[in-house]
């Protein structure tokens, strides 16, 4: 019976392994001293394949259109196989405008999503608070994208959890110590020590924020004076505010600015913000690489298989890296084009 070992508990990591036990591998390893560390469990969940893209990057958006399009599915196969619901939405997202010079940038991100053919229908502050009718009265104007969603990634992750794998609390320092016949390396910024990849940390402070009764339906991505933010409602009125980019190395501590930061051009945007409880305030470090796309694929000459350097887009990317991974690691090919996320371009 083949063995594979892997090493990352984290969202990346274990939709992995539900990929090989959706085909029938059974020995399955996960090695992870704190799952609880990862960057999962500070992620907001926004699925947004053309949001999240920039220009320059069509090889990474083409990747993410095509996970996007494989959430759908993915999503139900996990709640049918573990029992956990993961939360997936379908409401959509608000890209939000609060001042004239942030409806240029929102109408330069509606350019991108009609160039990538993807839904968007642009909206007045009127048609926005419409949809949303407790954003400020002053925004300016946005778009709807109904074709970005969200899925909670802490449900994911407490779904995932219960897969029928073997799960070893340890740090693995060196893959020479792993005894498994197929080893995958998906343990985020930790995969540099372990593989010699260009990916660094890099730090997001996020919050959570909660009341009564939800104060959004949609996905809100929003521009206040130049500041951006994105808030993304729960059903249980949990709300989350996300989130920074700061390149601070393996630096995780919450800062004052780093909150101000965030809840300034929230309340902005939503006023009732600043009516809710401060439930907690994270930061974790999210795995970038030079070129802010994934790494995924065989290493050579060691044969060994690796999914990391998601950087912003992990949740998104889960499914078709699952995919392409386990295709890998059972059929030793995959129909998944890899062709821009190979190791050999940063050796």
């Amino acid at each position: 019976m083949t063995t594979f070992g892997i090493v990352g508990g984290g969202i990346i990591g274990l939709s992995v392994a539900f990929e090989l036990v959706e085909r029938g591998a059974a020995a399955i390893t996960v090695y992870d001293r704190d799952p609880s560390a990862g960057a999962g469990l500070v992620a907001a969940g926004m699925l947004a394949p053309t949001g999240e893209a920039v220009f320059g990057e069509e090889d990474l958006q083409a990747l993410m259109l095509e996970s996007m399009r494989r959430w759908p599915s993915f999503a139900e196969r996990v709640e049918a196989r573990t029992g956990v619901p993961v939360a997936y939405r379908t409401d959509g997202t608000l890209l939000v405008a609060l001042t004239a010079d942030d409806q240029a940038e929102i109408d330069r991100l509606i350019g991108f999503y009609r160039r990538a053919g993807t839904p968007i229908e642009p909206l007045t502050g009127r048609g926005l608070r419409e949809l949303e009718p407790l954003l400020a009265p002053r925004v300016r104007g946005g778009a709807l994208a109904p074709g970005d969603h969200q899925v909670d990634p802490r449900r994911l992750l407490r779904a995932l959890r219960t897969l029928p794998v073997r799960f070893e609390a340890r740090d693995v320092t060196e893959l020479s110590t792993l005894r498994d016949d197929v080893i995958i390396v998906a343990n985020g910024t930790g995969s540099a020590a372990l593989t010699g990849l260009p990916v660094r940390p890099v730090k997001g402070q996020l919050l959570r924020l909660r009341g009564a009764e939800p104060l959004l339906r949609h996905v809100v991505r929003g521009v206040a004076a130049g500041r951006h933010v994105y808030l993304v409602p729960r059903a249980d009125g949990e709300l989350v505010v996300g989130a920074t980019e700061e390149e601070r190395g393996a630096d995780t501590t919450v800062t004052a600015g780093g909150v101000l930061d965030l809840l300034r051009p929230a309340a902005d945007l939503l006023p009732g913000v600043a009516e809710l409880a401060l439930a907690e305030t994270l930061a974790g470090l999210r795995p970038g690489t030079p070129d802010n796309a994934p790494v995924i694929g065989r290493l050579a000459p060691s044969g060994v298989l690796v999914a990391t350097g998601h950087h912003r887009n992990g949740v998104l990317l889960a499914p078709v890296t699952a995919a392409a991974v386990a295709d890998l690691a059972l059929l030793g090919a995959t129909g998944v084009d890899l062709h821009a996320f190979g190791a050999a371009r940063f050796t």
